[in-house]
């Protein structure tokens, strides 16, 4: 199956929350969430249908599918290698997509959104510790520096609006940001704790483990 080229915003009204697909304009009233709270393709004054237990953890997995943009085979895949690891799986598993550099960079400020993120890098726009890298899948470990092409920093609209608009509170702690030198470093792995996704994770581990 191909990758989703429909709206995005019919995806978050999909999940009932905001996944965050199209940058600051998620942070405005204009957001499909708040003006339509309720799923795509129904009336408006229709109440969403009661979910059965399986109906709530696939919900969870296309959540997590959908905010970091990854199809079915590749988050099966990050599953699979979770469950190998000792530990919770769940953490496991969101500490693997929150490594992804398309998301790291998108925490980082240098780009809008996630979709604007691996755009940028397959564009080949970033490096990790002064090497090139355009695989938006490719996962960060600690102490890893992520950094800008010299030709990439003129691009002023895309990159130091996003940085402008960043501020620090929202800065995860796993994360250092130089705005200055438009560097970020990987400080540690994230935790549970730090990363912002309003998804059971026990949920998707359920589905899969059956």
């Amino acid at each position: 199956m191909g990758a989703y080229r429909g709206p995005v915003c019919r995806l978050c009204r999909r999940e009932g929350v905001k996944l965050l697909l199209k940058g600051d304009k998620c942070s405005t009233d204009k957001c499909a969430v708040e003006k339509r709270q309720y799923p795509p393709g129904e009336r408006k004054k229709r109440m969403r249908r009661k979910v059965s237990g399986y109906g709530l953890q696939l919900r969870e997995k296309q959540k997590a599918k959908r905010t970091y943009g990854i199809r079915e085979k590749q988050f099966h895949r990050y599953y699979e290698q979770a469950a190998k690891k000792k530990g919770i799986t769940g953490e496991i598993l969101l500490q693997y997509l929150e490594r992804r550099l398309d998301n790291v960079v998108y925490r980082l400020g240098f780009a809008p959104s996630r979709p604007a993120a691996r755009q940028l890098i397959r564009h080949r726009h970033f490096q990790v510790n002064n090497r090139t890298v355009d695989i938006p899948s490719y996962l960060v470990v600690k102490g890893d520096e992520i950094g800008l092409k010299t030709r990439t920093k003129s691009l002023d609209a895309v990159i130091k609006s996003s940085l402008d608009n960043k501020s620090e509170k929202g800065m995860p702690a796993w994360l250092s940001l130089d705005k200055k030198g438009m560097k970020g470093l990987i400080v540690e792995l994230p935790s549970r704790e730090e990363i912002p996704l309003p998804v059971e994770e026990k949920l998707i581990v359920e589905l899969y483990s059956k």
